[in-house]
């Protein structure tokens, strides 16, 4: 929009400037003209007198003399030869125009202008005492036409130009008067559409952007309003959990000793943890993310290892077999711990729900420079339609499945810059492939400048890492 402004006002200003420029040069020039013949029928005029007096050679020469040009020798006198005693023309001074031009101007009594070498001659007849007509010519060089009129071009093209870049830069100040608040509403949007709540535009500029800005705060005031009312409905769903929980847990109390009884009790104190979380995460002032930043995340080693500890006894009694790798050191990802654990949770149900007791399965853990793999195999059956079971509340054919499991997996994954794929395991049943960006980001226990800048290499699922799941 600046630019558009400054090329209209370019236009405008130089077809205005030329408007007026090319025709006030066009009168300046006639002026210089006009000034310069005034000036020569002005001296042409003081030898009348003279003449009316008399024709004597002697007098009409220092009466030609006495004037400017006559001085110049750019005058002279033509007396016809029934005024002279010898009948003979009388010529005084340096002549340039034409005896036929002069015969002219005598018979018909009538100024005229003869174009001579070097400029013009103006021919001037004057009436003698005895009723003859006499011709005073006087010479107009050319630079003496055009005198001035060079410098009066030169000051009128600099105004001109003056004009142009005056009204050029009046347009650009006009122009950023209505970019910028307009740049600030775009960068507040896209800042509001980042997360950044607080995103607020001031209300200047022109009207139509000041009523922009006023909408565009209301807009924001409003979504922060729904957030916050969205999160204090969530906590208080969740606090109404609290009492069917508590009575939950008075009557696993009773259900004595045993493995089922234990793994009964951990599962509700686990439920209530994570209802306690929820309500604390939505009192906050902001909404987490799944992806924990530069200074948060979480060792997948450590909660791989609590979450197979938790499982494992379940699959204990369903005569499962376990398989766990690549856990034997830490790796931080950039996660927090809770969504993590809800990640392999709903997988490891998955695993449980879907497939026949007795169905092995294994949970592999790999690392690389810029991503964290995680593989979660099964022995099972198998997902008929892998694609759609990653789209969100679909299945993917398995009863009973509301697909929101692998949906809270796929946000996991792509919060971090990466993905899920799922494909056939070495087992022979189905393989859910995590991919956990690494790229930008280092552990808070990680010493500065010790990583190197890390580069996804290729595809995800290309790699030693991921070779499995991409073949999948």
């Amino acid at each position: 929009m600046r630019w558009a402004l400054v090329k209209v006002a370019l236009a405008v200003s130089v077809m205005i400037v030329v408007a007026f420029a090319v025709p006030l040069a066009l009168v300046i020039k006639e002026i210089a003209r006009d000034r310069a013949f005034t000036n020569a029928e002005r001296q042409a005029a003081a030898i009348g007198p003279t003449l009316s007096i008399t024709t004597d050679r002697d007098e009409l020469e220092r009466a030609v003399a006495s004037t400017e040009a006559g001085s110049g020798r750019r005058m002279a006198v033509h007396v016809p030869a029934a005024d002279q005693p010898d009948r003979r023309p009388l010529k005084i001074g340096e002549s340039r125009a034409a005896g036929p031009e002069v015969g002219d101007v005598q018979r018909l009594g009538r100024a005229a202008m003869a174009e001579v070498e070097g400029g013009s001659a103006l021919l001037q007849p004057t009436a003698l005492g005895s009723g003859q007509i006499a011709v005073v010519e006087v010479f107009v060089p050319e630079n003496e036409v055009s005198n001035g009129v060079t410098t009066a071009w030169l000051v009128l093209s600099g105004l001109g130009i003056a004009l142009i870049v005056g009204s050029v830069a009046v347009a650009d100040r006009l122009g950023v008067r209505m970019v910028e608040p307009a740049q600030r509403l775009a960068g507040a949007a896209h800042a509001l559409g980042e997360g950044k709540l607080g995103a607020r535009v001031p209300e200047e500029g022109p009207t139509e952007l000041r009523s922009a800005a006023i909408a565009f705060n209301s807009m924001a005031d409003q979504v922060v309003q729904l957030l916050a009312n969205e999160r204090e409905l969530a906590a208080d769903l969740s606090h109404r959990l609290r009492t069917p929980l508590t009575v939950l847990r008075l009557n696993t109390a009773s259900l004595g000793e045993g493995p089922a009884a234990e793994q009964t009790r951990a599962a509700v104190e686990q439920l209530e943890r994570e209802v306690d979380t929820i309500i604390r995460t939505a009192r906050e002032a902001k909404p987490q993310t799944a992806a924990a930043g530069p200074a948060g995340g979480c060792d997948v080693s450590e909660v791989v290892r609590e979450r197979m500890d938790f499982w494992s006894a379940l699959a204990e009694d369903e005569d499962r077999t376990v398989r766990v790798a690549g856990i034997g050191r830490p790796v931080r990802i950039p996660v927090v711990r809770a969504e993590l654990t809800a990640a392999l949770d709903a997988l490891l149900g998955n695993v449980f729900r879907h497939t026949p007791e007795g169905t092995a399965f294994s949970v592999d853990v790999h690392n690389s420079e810029d991503a964290v793999i995680v593989l979660v195999s099964d022995a099972g059956a198998g997902i008929a339609d892998p694609k759609a079971a990653l789209a969100r509340g679909n299945s993917g054919g398995r009863e009973g499945s509301t697909g929101l499991g692998l949906d809270i997996v796929r946000r996991v994954a792509e919060s971090t810059g990466g993905d899920v794929r799922i494909g056939r395991s070495v087992l022979g049943g189905t393989e859910v492939r995590i991919w956990i960006g690494l790229d930008g980001w280092r552990s808070p226990d990680e010493p500065r400048g010790h990583r190197l800048r890390r580069r996804r290499r290729g595809t995800p699922g290309r790699g030693p890492a991921g070779r499995k799941g991409a073949e999948a």
